[in-house]
């Protein structure tokens, strides 16, 4: 009697590697499109996809061609529809990528004190004006672009480009002031600009609370390399926005804390 042998495919280190890094870069395009409606449009081009091997492993000639059609320009229609998807990706690769990231590490780990004691004086008045708006439950929008991109923010807002202050971001946001319907977007330690009319998320799971400035708030940091302090006209209720996602009712010491991590 023959022995049989069962042969199993060499597998090396590279192998395991190839099979880490896609199910890295499925897990995070999957944290882009989650709660999205670009989750139902995916899912419909997945169903388009697999109902084209069907039609042509039983030879249904005509649906075949109509769905061959649609497979043909998969790439671009992918392209297209996910283009704010596609941003937000690359956004994100080149985030982990950045100089400018390695370098803020270096300073973290060799000049640490002096960083955080500069850090401090510079997000001070910022918490000090979102302390004064909780209290008198003056509705805001602050949004920290890591990168200010000219064309994105300044075609639909008021160009600042002022020292941040207590005081200026107070008088922003009143109700009387001409500019105080929008976002205050902040980058390179300025106030670079007010009355920002943002992209609004397409998240379809958000609490039934959340209005146009939540919305707008989330949507620019699925956008953008940025963040965004939201702060309820209703409640004076703080939330803090990152990456498409936002933790709501933040104590003053969470806000210390998360913008002394991100900035």
């Amino acid at each position: 009697m023959q022995s049989i042998f069962l042969s199993f495919p060499k597998i090396t280190f590279f192998d395991i590697l190839d099979v880490i890094l896609v199910a890295f870069i499925i897990y995070q395009l999957y944290n882009l499109i989650r709660g999205t409606i670009a989750a139902n449009i995916f899912i419909g081009f997945a169903v388009i996809f697999a109902l084209n091997f069907v039609v042509k492993a039983l030879d249904m000639k005509l649906l075949t061609v109509i769905l061959g059609k649609f497979v043909d320009v998969g790439i671009i229609a992918v392209i297209v529809v996910f283009q704010q998807e596609v941003r937000r990706f690359l956004l994100l690769v080149g985030k982990n990528a950045s100089l400018q990231r390695n370098k803020a590490w270096w300073q973290y780990f060799f000049g640490k004190t002096e960083v955080e004691k500069n850090n401090y004086a510079r997000i001070k008045p910022i918490i000090d004006a979102c302390k004064s708006m909780k209290q008198t439950r003056t509705g805001a929008l602050i949004v920290f672009a890591k990168y200010y991109d000219e064309q994105f923010y300044q075609n639909s807002c008021e160009v600042v480009d002022a020292k941040i202050s207590k005081r200026l971001l107070e008088s922003i946001f009143q109700k009387t002031s001409p500019l105080h319907d929008g976002a205050v977007v902040i980058s390179e330690n300025k106030i670079k600009s007010a009355s920002c009319i943002l992209p609004l998320t397409e998240k379809t799971d958000l609490p039934a609370q959340f209005g146009l400035r939540h919305r707008a708030g989330i949507g620019v940091t699925e956008a953008n390399e940025a963040t965004a302090i939201i702060i309820s006209e209703e409640t004076g209720e703080l939330s803090y926005a990152k990456q498409g996602r936002v933790k709501m009712n933040i104590s003053f010491a969470e806000l210390e804390k998360v913008l002394n991590k991100d900035f």
